[in-house]
């Protein structure tokens, strides 16, 4: 029985960040993807999603510039979460995975998102473990999160197999001995799982 590091984004759920670069733009302004660049890509979401910056901080940045219309953190704290939606299959491939492997989550999150993703996605909930980005302060492109995940648990590489998304997040995981399979579909996925056996 392996244990499947399990990402959440693009993997569980899809997550669309232009929503939510629609529902603060200011009415006055055109410009969505200078939103996009700012909050939803780049230096500041990662600090934040290393958990430099706190939850309330970016609000509050968020609030204060004059890209974003005039809203409560309120308000855009439901803009930030409202970038979800189920992916297909995930549900059944998340309940085949857990007939036959432990599942570990494992995800570049921040604590508003990571809140509103457990109240809204039973699947997540309850899992064994938890390796968030915004708690350990690794992002999965660095190698050094997965050596967090070895050094935390004291398991060896090679009883983990990492599903996730991103090329580069699976090369950091075999850059310490941890498997991975590179998530386009759930089938394949399962497919390619099964291959690994």
């Amino acid at each position: 029985m392996s244990i499947i590091l399990l990402d959440i984004g693009n993997v569980i759920v899809s997550v669309d960040f232009l929503r939510f670069c629609r529902g603060v733009l200011a009415e006055s302004s055109s410009d969505l993807q200078a939103v996009y660049r700012k909050y939803c890509e780049g230096e500041l979401k990662t600090k934040y999603e290393q958990g430099i910056i706190a939850p309330l901080d970016y609000l509050c940045m968020i609030s204060r510039d004059s890209l974003t219309g005039n809203m409560s953190h309120g308000e855009i704290r439901e803009r930030w979460q409202d970038v979800f939606s189920p992916m297909d299959g995930a549900e059944e491939g998340v309940e085949i995975l857990s007939r036959e492997h432990r599942l570990w989550i494992i995800s570049d999150t921040d604590p508003l998102h990571f809140a509103f993703l457990q109240t809204k996605y039973p699947l997540l909930r309850e899992r064994e473990r938890y390796y968030l980005s915004y708690e350990h302060g690794f992002m999965k492109s660095s190698p050094e999160a997965f050596q967090h995940v070895l050094n935390d648990s004291g398991i060896a590489a090679h009883e983990f197999i990492l599903i996730d998304d991103k090329p580069e997040n699976c090369s950091a995981a075999e850059s310490v001995g941890i498997k991975s399979i590179r998530f386009t579909t759930w089938p394949e996925t399962i497919t390619a799982l099964a291959a690994l056996q």
